[in-house]
C-alpha cells in the first residue's frame, strides 16, 4: 500500500497568518453594514422545563429593542441532518 505522506512532520503554510498575528484579520464580528440589528438569546436557568408562558412585554420596551421573537414566531420544525429528528429553532414547548 503505498501512501502519500509528505504533509506529516512538516509545518503547514498559513495563508491567512500573519492577518491574525497582526490583528488585521476581518471576521464576521468586525463587519458593520447600515441598518444592521444584533441578536441575543435568553437562554432558560431550567433544564427540561414545560413553557406555560413567556412574558415579552418588559424585554420590548427596552429602548433600542426592535423586536423579540420566541418559539411560537417561528413554530416550523426544520432538519439539517437526514439521520436525525427535526427540530425548532427556538423552544415552543419545553425547554
Amino acid at each position: 500500500m503505498d501512501r502519500n505522506l509528505r504533509a506529516i512532520g512538516r509545518r503547514a503554510r498559513k495563508i491567512d497568518g500573519l492577518e491574525k498575528a497582526t490583528g488585521q484579520a476581518r471576521y464576521t464580528d468586525d463587519i458593520q453594514l447600515p441598518g444592521m440589528l444584533h441578536g441575543k438569546i435568553l437562554r432558560s436557568p431550567h433544564p427540561h422545563a414545560r413553557i406555560l408562558a413567556i412574558d415579552t412585554q418588559a424585554a420590548a420596551a427596552l429602548p433600542g429593542v426592535h423586536g423579540v421573537i420566541t418559539g411560537r414566531d417561528m413554530p416550523t420544525t426544520y432538519g439539517i441532518i437526514p439521520w436525525t429528528p427535526d427540530e425548532y429553532p427556538l423552544c415552543v414547548d419545553r425547554v
